[in-house]
């Protein structure tokens, strides 16, 4: 596998896509999105913080080409081809009847490819998440982490140029959440590739980013950002420092100022 040689600092990144002026509405007159704006750099790890019913996950689903916007555009850098994206649900979504190898395949699959010659490319991917040795066993077999670092895998498989994940992590305990998150840091910096992360943890959000975009909800949309210019990789000594708590507390005014503008927009 080729991969970058360095992530270059957040000023000088090229860009990766923007979202200009995205709306998003259902059944007529449910605004999920208003006027989204938000543009990703290559390397950027960004997470987008909110509250349920923010818009979160729809604006993951319109990156990922899952749904169209009602208006607005979503411009990918010299244009979205197929393996460019990968997809991490909150759910592992596994096929129970299928071995950890044939579930990272299915990307291939879909497109044609046997499972013989892309052999390579799953163990390179299984690998990277620490699974090699389970290449044959079944997601019965595997514990909750173990699930999701297959979903990982598959997710990483194609070599994507960016990765959404949409709160991957949510279901699972606060010790194997804390492990994951510290592979997840640790896999960027092997693969120096571009993330979006949903999440409603500010603790999660400092940790894993270098870019916090905080949204408000109805409509959903910008409504600040946070910069973590925090050095990785990142430790348990990041964890319990007081640049950590600061920048947790800076994301939570944020995310409050967020939920007080959606408050007094409904009142008004």
């Amino acid at each position: 596998m080729t991969l970058p040689s360095s992530i270059p600092p957040m000023g000088q990144r090229e860009k990766l896509l923007e979202m200009s002026g995205v709306d998003k509405i259902f059944n007529g007159n449910v605004v999920a999105l208003k006027d989204m704006n938000l543009t990703v750099n290559q390397g950027d790890f960004i997470s987008l913080l909110g509250p349920s019913g923010c818009g979160k996950s729809t604006a993951l689903r319109l990156i990922s080409g899952l749904m169209r916007p009602t208006s607005g555009q979503i411009a990918w850098e010299g244009g979205m081809k197929t393996g460019d994206l990968g997809v991490v649900f909150q759910e592992p979504t596994l096929m129970p009847w299928a071995t950890v190898e044939q579930n990272v395949w299915l990307p291939f699959r879909l497109r044609g490819k046997s499972m013989a010659d892309v052999q390579d490319e799953i163990m390179w991917a299984l690998k990277m998440v620490g699974l090699e040795k389970f290449q044959k066993s079944y997601p019965r077999e595997l514990s909750g982490g173990m699930k999701m670092r297959v979903s990982i895998a598959r997710s990483l498989v194609t070599e994507p140029r960016l990765i959404l994940m949409d709160e991957p992590f949510a279901a699972l305990d606060e010790i194997t959440r804390h492990k994951l998150n510290n592979d997840l840091l640790e896999l960027r910096e092997k693969l120096k590739c571009t993330v979006i992360f949903v999440t409603h943890s500010v603790f999660e959000s400092v940790f894993l980013s270098d870019r916090i975009v905080v949204m408000a909800a109805r409509p959903g949309r910008v409504s600040s950002e946070v910069t973590v210019d925090a050095p990785y990789p990142r430790t348990e000594e990041f964890r319990t420092s007081a640049d950590y708590a600061e920048l947790c507390r800076k994301a939570s005014d944020a995310l409050h100022a967020a939920m007080n503008e959606h408050g007094a927009r409904a009142s008004a």
